[in-house]
């Protein structure tokens, strides 16, 4: 067989369907244990998987990360005084529609949705990561990945 092209020829020469034909084929699931783990670390972890960071051709523009699947979402540690302070905010658009919701009360309903935002904080604002990157993340509260 021919010798593979380096991948800086081919983001000169403008031919990136091969870079999308690996990233396609290339694909491996990844687990993640977040059990005593610091929550910031797991989140780092699984943004650059997600990202493909991790792969020789890895190219922003190019979907070409692995799923992720992060398990005992319930279970990761926090630095300091952080599920006193913590706080997560969002707005409903209308005035005086700010809500808040501190850590310590996201934790006990919803343990995953704070592994899931801090993976998003993680992961560029684009249309790639909101349409693909978070598509590829899958998180559970139990040792189960299926």
């Amino acid at each position: 067989p021919p010798p593979r092209p380096s991948m800086a020829s081919l983001h000169r020469s403008g031919r990136t369907a091969f870079l999308r034909a690996l990233a396609r084929r290339d694909k491996v699931f990844r687990i993640i244990d977040a059990k005593d783990q610091i929550l910031g670390r797991v989140a780092v972890q699984a943004a650059m998987l997600l990202q493909g960071k991790h792969k020789p051709f890895y190219t922003p523009s190019v979907l070409c990360g692995d799923p992720v699947v992060i398990i005992n979402a319930s279970q990761f540690a926090l630095t300091r005084s952080k599920s006193e302070s913590k706080i997560y905010r969002h707005h409903s658009g209308y005035p005086g529609g700010l809500k808040t919701t501190p850590l310590k009360t996201m934790l006990e309903k919803r343990p995953e949705r704070a592994v899931w935002l801090a993976v998003k904080g993680m992961l560029p604002s684009n249309r790639l990561a909101r349409g693909g990157m978070m598509k590829m993340l899958r998180v559970e509260v139990g040792e189960d990945p299926g």
